[in-house]
């Protein structure tokens, strides 16, 4: 007879175990085990250290990241959030911050430094050992995030024109690990002052006689963009080029970095993050919950508050039609998918208006072409919706003068909200105003208001046949 082995309890794997990583540190924090926080903070993986970090309230994160060296400090830092990033270093003493900032890649700290108050960054600035990086790293805070200065590399491969092929291979060759990290595709040449001459092709450089001077080989005069260059210029450029990376220049030709392909698609993706939380009421650039309550409630009373005025002056309509609603209750039913929908089709052309106007193939004064394309796709979409509402109507309640009021009150307020969804954007951009963070309110209050006033307005005209 054979006895059955006891059943063994599973130890927790380490998926179930690093599920609320978070509250180990919590734990080691409180502790005031620093080093063990550390230690456990380390041994995250990066999805799991963002996580951790973004349930820590900020003076632990700033507790946290002050006890970690300053390169794995800026490791995690440069894995967080950026707003979420700032906040941590506004918080640490300007010594400790200024030795993480040295460990991070220019662009990046560049970018913290932008974000942070003056005063604050100012003292981190004056905590750098080198005063050349902490100008240069001022200098680029001062430039737009989106434009040339604020997206390029400053490290980058250079060498003076005066200097030969052998030159630059033995140098690179005695650096490989440094212009590695650097990414390099291609390789400058400038003259007195840095001003740049040309650019080298690796390849040129490989199969060309060591002797030769670098000015015989490179391209001349290589297309180049200026540090104030705007995010649109930099895109189309890029969209049009199938270019790497190109030299930025600062005035008088002055080589001062690189921008590349894939920091133009990351600003890219940026930008349509940022249009998307603007249309949807976000305001004040990225909200994390872990930020402080009141900045969170603020942006968001920021946007909610007019609307509420907004809504008002839709209900209002429905006020002045008051005896006409009570009389036919059934044009309750229909008041709201008259307004959804008609407001659904005006999203689409305000949608198709802000991604023209981002590609620049249409400028804010083109009104009549959007009249004129928007008007014919209004006709056709409303009469097939109004239509379809119509017949729903009429078939429900037996009654084809309802159906006509619904289905008609439909149509026309789908030509009047595609009309408005495509001119309102380009009309916002001309004021200067975001249109993606505009045309949804604008847009929604009239679509409302002249839906309400549609329906009830008809309903009123043959209030006798709907009785």
């Amino acid at each position: 007879m054979t006895s059955t082995p006891p059943e063994t309890v599973a130890e927790p794997t380490d998926e179930i175990a690093n599920d609320r990583p978070w509250e180990a540190l919590v734990e080691k924090i409180d502790a005031d085990d620093n080093a063990g926080a550390a230690e456990l903070l380390a041994e995250l993986s990066v999805e799991d250290q963002r996580l951790a970090m973004a349930h820590l309230p900020t003076d632990s994160q700033a507790k946290l990241i002050e006890t970690l060296p300053p390169e794995a400090a800026a490791e995690v830092l440069e894995a967080l959030p950026e707003v979420q990033a700032v906040e941590v270093l506004e918080l640490l003493p300007s010594e400790s911050a200024a030795d993480i900032i040295e460990m991070l890649p220019g662009s990046i700290g560049s970018d913290f430094l932008r974000e942070m108050d003056e005063e604050d960054s100012e003292a981190v600035l004056a905590e750098l050992d080198d005063p050349d990086e902490a100008d240069k790293l001022r200098t680029r805070a001062d430039y737009e995030w989106d434009t040339a200065g604020g997206l390029m590399r400053a490290r980058l491969a250079s060498f003076q024109e005066t200097a030969t092929v052998g030159d630059v291979l033995a140098e690179l060759g005695e650096n490989a690990e440094t212009y590695a990290d650097m990414d390099v595709q291609y390789v400058y040449v400038t003259g007195d002052q840095g001003i740049l001459r040309g650019v080298l092709r690796l390849r040129d450089l490989v199969l060309t006689p060591r002797p030769t001077p670098v000015s015989r080989v490179m391209i001349a005069d290589p297309i180049s963009v200026h540090v104030g260059d705007n995010f649109e210029s930099l895109r189309k450029l890029f969209d049009e080029k199938n270019y790497i990376g190109l030299p930025v220049v600062e005035d008088g030709g002055v080589l001062v970095g690189v921008i590349t392909r894939q920091a133009v698609r990351e600003a890219t993706s940026e930008h349509r993050t940022e249009d998307y939380l603007h249309a949807q009421g976000i305001l004040g650039g990225e909200e994390l919950r872990s930020m402080p309550m009141a900045a969170r409630c603020g942006r968001r009373l920021a946007w909610l508050g007019p609307n509420i005025v907004l809504n008002l002056v839709a209900a209002s309509v429905i006020a002045m039609y008051e005896d006409t609603l009570q009389a036919v209750i059934a044009l309750a039913v229909f008041l709201p998918i008259v307004s959804d929908m008609s407001g659904c089709s005006g999203n689409q052309a305000v949608a198709v208006s802000i991604r023209e106007l981002t590609l620049g193939v249409i400028r804010p004064t083109e009104f009549l072409r959007i009249v004129w394309k928007e008007g014919i796709l209004g006709i056709v979409n409303g009469f097939v919706l109004g239509l379809l509402l119509g017949t729903i109507a009429a078939l429900w309640k037996g009654n084809v003068y309802l159906g006509l009021v619904v289905g008609g009150a439909l149509c026309l307020n789908t030509i009047l909200s595609v009309l408005l969804g495509g001119m309102v954007p380009l009309f916002l951009k001309r004021l200067k105003v975001d249109p993606a963070l505009a045309s949804g309110p604008i847009l929604t209050t009239c679509t409302d208001m002249c839906g309400f006033f549609l329906v009830l307005n008809l309903a009123s005209v043959v209030l006798a046949k709907l009785v």
